[in-house]
């Protein structure tokens, strides 16, 4: 640490922990204190009651749970592949046209999500194809919001990779696909599991966007919060943001119990 007094220490340590509490502390636990409250006139709520979780898992709120889990497993799917796809490509490639190429990989998460709904909204609501009110609609924003971040870590990831390993199993005689199969992957597995949790955690928080273009079938639970809150359903809006950040949290947890021993032999 840069603080090398104990009593610095504490005090940087007792600030860091004020700002977290003000900062995230305070803000979660009122959505949490809201999700349970029947009713909050005065400085806590009184009328404590869990009948907003029980309407969160019954009805409309529980499918747009499973639409925003369901739309984040795919599109993180895809934005891995495909981002996985891409640095693998451009790792070779000369320093100028990488530099382009970087830059443009990284143009969607320089742009407001708003602004790729509109777009997406406006490119794909007439022949020859028309994708307006459809699933995939939804599906392409969530990818080109977070491709980007997948593309980042893995080009991270790869940018770490000691080159001698593939070297070796090159000299040993390993073909390409060989060496992509049993030597870079898994040296990149933390990198991929990371971008890929990333991913899931940003897709499944995505508002903007999805706001401009969802169909009637196909809505996600930001969407569903978003609507309760703007008509007055505070109670029953903050007990589906909490459901949302702890079934994201469950995926995380989920995606970080994935071994990743090849990554230390």
């Amino acid at each position: 640490m840069l603080v090398w007094s104990r009593s610095g220490r504490i005090l940087t340590r007792t600030l860091m922990a004020l700002l977290f509490i003000v900062i995230y502390g305070l803000p979660i636990g009122t959505i949490a204190l809201a999700s349970i409250s029947g009713q909050w006139n005065g400085v806590l709520p009184s009328h404590l009651t869990l009948e907003h979780y029980a309407g969160a898992l019954r009805g409309d709120s529980f499918a747009q749970l499973r639409v925003s889990v369901v739309t984040g497993l795919i599109a993180s799917a895809v934005a891995l592949v495909s981002g996985t796809w891409a640095a693998l490509a451009l790792r070779r490639q000369r320093p100028l046209p990488k530099r382009i190429l970087d830059a443009v990989f990284f143009i969607p998460s320089a742009v407001p999500s708003v602004s790729v709904g509109l777009g997406l909204l406006v490119a794909f609501s007439q022949p020859p194809v028309l994708l307006n009110g459809t699933t995939l609609i939804v599906l392409i924003a969530h990818f080109v919001l977070i491709s980007a971040f997948t593309y980042g870590n893995v080009s991270a990831g790869l940018a770490r990779l000691p080159a001698d390993f593939e070297q070796v199993a090159e000299s040993l005689g390993a073909r390409p696909l060989y060496r992509l199969r049993r030597v870079t992957l898994p040296l990149v597995t933390p990198y991929l599991i990371a971008a890929f949790s990333l991913s899931i955690a940003l897709s499944m928080g995505e508002l903007g966007a999805t706001v401009m273009i969802y169909p009637p079938g196909w809505v996600t639970m930001p969407v569903g919060i978003f609507a309760l809150s703007d008509r007055g359903a505070i109670f029953d809006a903050a007990a589906l943001t909490m459901l949302l950040a702890f079934t994201t949290l469950i995926v995380l947890l989920g995606l970080s119990r994935i071994p990743t021993h090849a990554s230390g032999r």
